[in-house]
């Protein structure tokens, strides 16, 4: 080995980057195109590309930092080539996340992609473009040191920093990793008003009663009518003008959907999450039949008919309108002094307390305790 790679082996050992980022995903090179888009104004690729505001990307990957030949670099990416920095599916992909988290001093304004989808599928794309396209698993094994010129290709037996990291988010700390699809699965569990995320199922009123009076009845009676300070969850029709009213899915709620995901998600209390999505129906099912939104022990609920039922107060809900507010409408900034002619009045107070019976909030904390 020559001295000067001595030099630059001894150097790569000493400089540390920014967390260098894998590519968890892969890339789809025909999105990596279209997400090039915004780098087009300053870097061409491809066939005859040649250097615009920033160099050509042709045979990016493998190829020193600061290594074309003619092209005027910053002394900050020299400096990193120099230094060993080379170019492969990690380092790109860092200095495409935030390249002047990277390289302090470069030139490129840009300041990064903040999508992994995007890093990768760009990382994609410009590897089409490559001859040479070394994985970020390979960095250890990097190429045999050799020397054509100072500049342009000279890299280093070690590599310069390697992926601590399998988070887009682990580059300060090194921790965490990406979410596997399963895992998403099981926690995106949302059911909407308008049926999405509704699992395939059924369940009738009376599987449903058996279920509440095993499962439930020991905390919201066997009707529904509340165990001490636990939430009542039958009856309290027409109450919603009086002082402390009694809000329950035949009274107040607006939509089923949120009764299936709250039980789905949240109960049986102490053992969440051990319902199937039947037993849910059924469930939901039994609930609808104690509130008398259903008068029949064998209505089975299932996803084919949901949709069609509709609880007693949802037409007193209104839709959220924001976006047609002029700060968001018009994309103007929100008012944030003075904003209304006359004093402010308050005509109503929300006042939120725990509404699990067994909190240390004392007697008058729970049921239902939202007003």
């Amino acid at each position: 080995m020559s001295k000067l790679l001595k030099t630059l082996a001894l150097g790569s050992a000493l400089v540390v980057y920014p967390a260098m980022v894998s590519t968890a995903i892969a890339g789809d090179v025909a999105k990596g195109e279209k997400v090039f888009k915004k780098c087009k104004a300053c870097h061409a690729v491809g066939e005859k590309a040649k250097n615009k505001v920033g160099p050509h990307l042709n045979d990016l990957f493998g190829r020193t930092a600061g290594g074309i030949d003619g092209y005027k670099y910053s002394k900050a990416m020299i400096k990193a080539g120099q230094e060993g920095l080379f170019w492969d599916a990690a380092t790109v992909g860092t200095y495409l996340e935030k390249p002047k988290g990277m390289i302090k001093g470069t030139k490129m304004a840009f300041a990064g992609l903040r999508k992994e989808a995007d890093v990768a599928n760009i990382i994609a794309y410009l590897e089409t473009f490559s001859t040479a396209v070394p994985a970020a698993s390979d960095a250890a094994a990097a190429p045999e040191a050799t020397e054509t010129s100072a500049e342009t290709k000279t890299t280093s037996a070690e590599p310069v920093a390697t992926p601590v990291s399998n988070t887009r988010e682990g580059g300060v700390f090194g921790l965490g990793r990406v979410a596997t699809e399963a895992e998403i699965a099981a926690w995106d569990i949302d059911v909407r008003p308008d049926g999405q995320g509704l699992p395939v199922g059924s369940g009738t009123v009376a599987d449903g009663e058996v279920l509440f009076t095993e499962k439930c009845a020991s905390c919201h009676g066997d009707f529904g009518e509340g165990v001490d300070r636990w939430p009542v969850l039958a009856g309290g029709h027409d109450t919603l003008t009086e002082e402390r009213p009694e809000k329950t899915i035949g009274s107040y709620w607006p939509y089923l959907s949120t009764v299936y995901d709250y039980v789905r998600r949240a109960m049986p209390f102490g053992d969440a999450r051990s319902l199937s999505d039947d037993d849910v129906y059924a469930i939901t099912a039994y609930l609808l039949y104690l509130n008398d939104q259903v008068d029949d022990e064998e209505f089975e609920l299932s996803d084919k008919n949901f949709l069609d039922i509709r609880l007693p107060n949802e037409a007193n809900f209104i839709a959220d309108d924001r976006y047609e507010e002029p700060h968001y409408a018009e994309k103007a900034e929100p008012c944030m002094t003075d904003c209304v002619a006359n004093e402010v009045k308050v005509t109503m107070r929300a006042r939120i307390l725990d509404v699990t019976p067994d909190s240390d909030e004392g007697d008058n904390a729970g049921a239902g305790a939202v007003d």
